[in-house]
């Protein structure tokens, strides 16, 4: 992780211009969807994802009496949604082991800042659909569903599923992709930049700046504790920054 004695990470200039420790232009569209309890639009740059979140008054049989909600969630890409086209999963009759991971992991985040409990016997399920993929998808789907999810929630007080006092949400979610690149350590990865790393990882952290999960691979060389402190700070950050994103697009009206 060194760079030449002339050069420190403020010189380094990124495929589209960006500091190392910058994100991408992020975009929130609150309410995108007129159909679904809850939704948004999020784009990481050129990664767009739409995250729907669905409210049934209801929960799987094996919670039913329990007096605890459910969240899940589903992951999907469009057939178009990279350079190249790709067969929807449904013909292929079988999920991928990726959108298997990437399904679960995006329930798993969600679900670390629900009370079920509070939640009551309701269940959201969160639909998140890449419709342009340029990196970062499933970090962009974590970061949009936590909107979707807040709106949803929303909507089952206003029809009185929900408790009207009910904390629902104990605290925000966001995620974001960190990596080293010709040794410089880099945040929020486009693909052209995720395809050359060195070392790739998503963290996933609270509002509180808490993590809820981190995946890291050393696709070339291993990484040491110093370059991995480095990643860390440099995700913890880009939660913290995005979720002021999701903080905005939640103050704002459903159309703004």
């Amino acid at each position: 992780m060194t760079l030449p004695q002339d050069q420190d990470a403020a010189d380094v200039v990124r495929a589209d211009g960006r500091a190392v420790d910058q994100l991408r232009p992020i975009t929130i569209e609150r309410g995108w969807s007129a159909n679904a309890e809850g939704s948004a639009l999020i784009s990481f740059g050129g990664t767009k994802v739409l995250c729907t979140a669905s409210f049934t008054n209801g929960v799987p049989r094996w919670l039913t009496g329990k007096g605890k909600g459910w969240v899940t969630a589903e992951y999907a890409m469009l057939p178009r949604a990279t350079n190249s086209r790709n067969d929807r999963e449904s013909v292929k009759g079988r999920i991928g082991g990726r959108t298997h991971e990437i399904s679960r992991l995006i329930g798993r985040a969600l679900r670390a800042v629900v009370d079920t409990k509070a939640l009551g016997e309701n269940t959201i399920v969160i639909d998140c659909d890449v419709l342009q993929a340029d990196g970062g998808t499933r970090t962009a789907a974590i970061t949009g569903a936590y909107v979707a999810l807040a709106d949803a929630i929303e909507w089952g007080r206003a029809k009185k599923f929900i408790a009207q006092r009910s904390q629902v949400l104990v605290d925000s979610v966001a995620a974001v992709s960190v990596g080293i690149i010709d040794g410089e350590p880099m945040l929020d990865l486009a693909y052209v930049e995720d395809v050359r790393a060195e070392t790739d990882m998503n963290v996933v952290v609270t509002g509180r700046g808490l993590f809820v999960e981190v995946q890291g691979t050393a696709e070339g060389a291993p990484f040491d504790k110093r370059e991995l402190d480095a990643l860390l700070e440099l995700g913890v950050a880009g939660c913290a920054s995005l979720r002021g994103h999701q903080l905005a697009a939640l103050e704002a009206g459903a159309e703004s």
